[in-house]
């Protein structure tokens, strides 16, 4: 069985590095927002970055809400085509836009989760 005190966090590991890469590191740890420490460990045990983590949040986020506009159209485009029996080109285009907007999502959603497996199968 796992004891949870294994992984409190109570040892220090000391390096020796020059300045110039402590600099480099800690210029890469403030553009990803990640402290020295996640970005040693996350590196060391190959796993995703917590930048990374934030990124895939928030365009799954994105996603969601773009998705829940598209269905809204989808379903206003129905209810004209069925009252009317006619759809004007400019709502046709409205509708190949946002079925476009789709593909592209969906694209970049594959991106992302063959990164997020291929992290994970590490």
């Amino acid at each position: 069985m796992i004891n949870k005190q294994d992984f409190e966090k109570k040892k220090y590991i000391k390096i020796r590095i020059s300045i110039i890469q402590k600099e480099k590191w800690k210029k890469v740890c403030s553009e990803k927002k990640i402290s020295l420490s996640s970005l040693i460990i996350n590196s060391v045990e190959n796993r995703m970055m917590e930048d990374e983590r934030r990124k895939v949040l928030a365009f799954i986020e994105k996603q969601d809400n773009i998705f829940g506009k598209i269905e809204n159209n989808i379903n206003q485009v129905a209810k004209i085509a069925n009252g009317q029996k006619f759809i004007s080109e400019n709502e046709l285009r409205n509708f190949s836009d946002k079925l476009s907007e789709i593909m592209i999502l969906k694209k970049e959603q594959n991106e992302i989760l063959k990164k997020i497996y291929a992290k994970l199968s590490r």
